[in-house]
């Protein structure tokens, strides 16, 4: 295969949607964290929610390409640097019930 073949399989593969369930643990809640968060999802073209979770962790679905998840994620971490303590991150398949980033409860 050509360079410029796999370049445009890459570039294919980056735009095909992919989904992510993320948990943020630390002092993620009453710090405005699932608001910025739904800013940042937005920002980046992120379909899916945030919610509170009775444990004090908050719960996040997202839904894009790859790399935009992959910058969406990156970017919450670094705003709430002194706040999160961990980050799980899992890939589960995408759900075609969300059309745009939610704050739910």
């Amino acid at each position: 295969m050509s360079a410029w073949m796999l370049s445009i399989a890459h570039k294919q593969s980056e735009m095909e949607q992919t989904s992510r369930h993320i948990i943020f643990t630390g002092h993620v809640q009453g710090v405005g964290f699932r608001y910025t968060a739904r800013s940042i999802a937005n920002r980046y073209e992120i379909i899916g929610f945030a919610r509170n979770l009775p444990d004090g962790s908050v719960e996040m679905f997202a839904q894009g390409t790859t790399e935009d998840i992959d910058a969406c994620i990156e970017e919450i971490q670094a705003e709430f640097r002194g706040y999160i303590q961990d980050t799980q991150i899992k890939a589960v398949p995408p759900n075609p019930q969300y059309s745009d980033f939610r704050i739910t409860f």
